[in-house]
């Protein structure tokens, strides 16, 4: 079964909008990307897409919440499952930034960093 998906590549200002077709879930035709890495993002995104998680978390003992993302990209599929972990943390001050907070988070191979430090 083919069917066909509008989507804005993301990866320069350009902002190239894109027709994705699909044939049985695999991209058969990237239309309207003006570089190489549109189609790339194209494959990538309509495929199994990809999103930085981004968070603040409580701190024990501090007024000041710790910001934190994950290292790379995850599939956005997990991000419900990360962000509960993510509720689920426990932190004491110190904290430092780069520290990893959650390894391996759900699963992904993906870190949960520390994005500032904490005292």
């Amino acid at each position: 079964m083919q069917s066909t998906q509008l989507i804005t590549c993301i990866n320069c200002p350009m902002g190239c909008r894109m027709e994705v077709t699909l044939e049985n879930e695999e991209v058969v035709s990237v239309k309207g990307n003006t570089c190489k890495r549109g189609e790339v993002y194209a494959h990538q995104e309509c495929t199994q897409p990809l999103r930085m998680v981004t968070a603040v978390a409580p701190v024990k003992n501090s007024a000041i919440p710790v910001s934190l993302k994950t290292r790379t990209p995850i599939p956005k599929a997990k991000i419900e499952d990360c962000m509960r972990a993510i509720d689920a943390l426990e932190l004491s001050a110190p904290i430092q930034a780069g520290q990893v907070l959650i390894a391996d988070v759900v699963g992904t191979g993906v870190d949960v960093i520390a994005t500032k430090s904490v005292n």
